[in-house]
């Protein structure tokens, strides 16, 4: 415990200013595991690399409202993805326009923007081994009832 003498340093606090120390970006992996969760849009015709470019650098998006974008591909009409494109460049040009004054605000949103698209990769990864465990295990359900004769 400190008295009321002794002052109390906050580890966030950087000798410069009361700014956190700026994220680092986890190392960026390749985005093939996603790609075919881009593919299946029965309703829709678009290029599907520049839209995964686009959500993926998307500042203002969260993990799970990107996750949800890219849930939802297969059931979006050509005018919401047309949307979803036009506010995505959008957004980027703004955030061009911020560089001058606002750019390592704006670096550091590329950083965690870059470090969360890495964690949906994983929410896949992990929902992909979910699914697989689970069709295993029902897998191995259906052969004890076989063997049992039910």
């Amino acid at each position: 415990m400190s008295d009321s003498t002794t002052p109390v340093t906050n580890p966030v606090v950087t000798k410069t200013g009361s700014n956190p120390p700026p994220i680092s970006p986890r190392a960026k992996t390749s985005n093939d595991g996603l790609i075919p969760k881009f593919m299946i849009h029965p309703l829709t015709t678009f290029m599907e690399m520049n839209f995964i470019d686009l959500l993926e650098h998307s500042l203002s998006l969260s993990t799970f409202e990107k996750k949800r974008v890219i849930d939802a591909i297969p059931t979006l009409s050509q005018f919401q993805i047309d949307e979803l494109v036009k506010v995505f460049e959008d957004e980027r040009v703004e955030f061009r326009k911020l560089m001058p004054t606002e750019g390592e605000i704006i670096k550091g949103l590329v950083a965690k923007a870059q470090n969360e698209w890495e964690q949906l990769k994983d929410i896949y990864i992990e929902e992909e081994r979910v699914l697989v465990r689970a069709n295993a295990d029902a897998q191995k359900a259906d052969e004890m009832r076989k063997s049992l004769g039910l």
